[in-house]
């Protein structure tokens, strides 16, 4: 594959290649048709300037985040966009067999050849129970141990070379490269990209040793931010998708009309992680209700330290934000996930910060 196909282009003043995370937020008094919906029109707004790529997130047991099949949301998002990357950010391999990823994203690749990335994490994406729903296993921390050999199986299936002899040598991934090699077969080779994703440096030493691209979750995991992309670094090995290290970090990131509604909105999204990290998840709640709410001593430090990591304000402000953010980091990319109550908060979010970096007018 094409390190082209990794590497992102940059667009007006922005100092990288810009992206988005979209964990498709539901609102209090929303639903998840509607959240799907601003999805579509964010991933054809994102298409239209420039963007990148366009990623999804696996999560599990969230009520506000309606994203827990990203397969089917790509798919979905494939058929109503032509050119813009569109990936897992990430899988969590652990919940899954690799044959069944194998599977889901040859099936991607099919439908939308040569715009598929495959993100994958280690992480549960939601509590124990559920993960242990997840894997019919009671063992709960399972498989995450298990994830160098499950990124190899999963590897050796996209690529249809398990060795003879190995217990899967007949075994095959379709859509997949087996379609070639048949009788007639016509079928492309190519298979999508696998980044690695992480938010310590697990992944990060891993994604180096491997010659991967590695992407960082600076969104909720900002003190690692530094140690691990400089691992990532020292530990790489050039390898057949890349020469030398690609890191993109995701940043929470939130762009308004109005200084005064982004603090809003940031305080809203604070109380929605209070309640997540408590074990009350919930819709996200809207700006009215967060500022009616009590937050007690702990519950003000955990809003001042959340809200210090989110880039938020007028759009010259985000914008200066997120090129102070790119120069400490020295990022590759930076992927922009935009958390506000309504989907036309979010929309406009993007609008503001591509118009602030003058990327392309749709």
């Amino acid at each position: 594959m094409s390190a082209d196909e990794i590497r992102g282009t940059t667009r007006g003043t922005a100092p990288v290649p810009l992206s988005v995370l979209d964990l498709v937020t539901v609102g209090a008094g929303r639903t998840a048709t509607d959240a799907l919906r601003t999805s579509v029109e964010l991933s054809r707004f994102a298409e239209a300037r420039g963007f990148h790529r366009y990623w999804v997130a696996e999560h599990h047991s969230m009520p506000g985040v309606a994203s827990s099949s990203p397969a089917v949301i790509l798919a979905h998002l494939a058929a109503h966009t032509d050119r813009i990357r569109l990936g897992s950010g990430g899988i969590m391999l652990p919940n899954h067999a690799p044959l069944v990823i194998a599977e889901q994203f040859g099936t991607l690749e099919a439908m939308a050849p040569g715009r598929i990335d495959l993100g994958l994490g280690r992480a549960p994406g939601t509590d124990g129970a559920t993960a242990a729903a997840l894997r019919r296993t009671d063992t709960l921390n399972e498989g995450a141990d298990d994830f160098p050999q499950q990124l190899a199986e999963l590897t050796r299936f996209l690529d249809d070379d398990f060795p003879d002899g190995h217990p899967y040598s007949r075994i095959h991934a379709i859509p997949g490269p087996v379609q070639g090699s048949s009788p007639g077969g016509v079928q492309s080779p190519h298979r999508p990209p696998i980044w690695l994703l992480g938010s310590s440096g697990f992944s990060a030493r891993l994604a180096g040793l491997l010659g991967l691209p590695f992407a960082f979750a600076h969104h909720f995991s900002a003190q690692n931010t530094i140690p691990a992309l400089d691992l990532y670094r020292q530990t790489f090995r050039p390898s057949a998708v890349l020469d030398e290290p690609y890191a993109l970090i995701g940043v929470s990131a939130l762009a308004t009309d109005d200084e005064r509604e982004a603090r809003r909105q940031v305080r809203a999204t604070a109380l929605n992680m209070i309640r997540l990290r408590t074990g009350r998840p919930g819709l996200f709640p809207d700006p009215e209700e967060a500022e009616s709410h009590e937050f007690g001593p702990m519950e003000e430090e955990f809003v001042a330290s959340w809200s210090a990591n989110i880039v938020h304000g007028t759009a010259d402000e985000v914008r200066t934000g997120l090129d102070e953010l790119h120069k400490r980091t020295g990022a590759d990319e930076l992927m922009l996930t935009s958390h506000a109550h309504r989907g036309e908060l979010r929309l406009r979010s993007y609008e503001l910060i591509a118009d602030a970096y003058g990327l392309p007018a749709a």
